[in-house]
């Protein structure tokens, strides 16, 4: 998701930062974040752009699912896709795919790295704008990924301006239909 470039260089550091792991900090860690934006569009044009598919079109060039299901590629609860990051490759599960709700949440691993729980929860303000709330848990996978966690969920709360700029970008361009 936005970000991604900045995500990208800190999963390709990673050989370094799990060297500099303290041996007395050997219980893997679990951290919350959370940010939000609010958009000027209806939650019925908002909530579509948080599907794998139709985040092309504001996440960056980075954002490349690669659909293992549904074939063909399209938003639904149950979708599995993989994105690359750096050397790593990220495995996601679409878990809850709800756009007339304003409910979606995906569960995404790296393999012996992390685990991560985005919950996006879309809430009508008016008839013409929208406030998403996101929450990431990410979970170390061995105490030598605490670091990269902890760097991650610092720097979640810089996500909502970049989301908010590339989101209303797309909708001018009126991608979004």
């Amino acid at each position: 998701m936005r970000g991604a470039r900045w995500v990208l260089g800190l999963l390709a550091s990673i050989p370094m930062i799990c060297s500099n792991a303290s041996s007395q900090d050997r219980t893997p860690v679990q951290v919350r974040s959370s940010f939000h934006v609010e958009l000027s569009v209806p939650l019925a044009r908002a909530a579509p752009l948080f599907g794998p598919e139709r985040e092309r079109c504001w996440a960056g060039e980075q954002w490349n699912p690669e659909f293992v299901y549904p074939q063909p590629a399209r938003d639904i609860q149950g979708a599995v896709f993989t994105i690359q990051h750096g050397g790593h490759t990220s495995i996601w599960v679409n878990t809850l795919f709800d756009p007339a709700a304003g409910r979606m949440q995906y569960v995404s691993f790296i393999p012996d790295l992390l685990v991560s729980t985005i919950d996006v929860r879309l809430t009508a303000l008016n008839p013409t704008s929208t406030r998403v709330d996101v929450t990431y848990i990410r979970t170390a996978l061995s105490a030598d990924a605490n670091h990269h966690v902890q760097a991650l969920a610092a720097n979640s709360g810089a996500s909502g301006k970049e989301w908010k700029k590339a989101i209303q970008e797309c909708l001018d361009r009126g991608r979004s239909d």
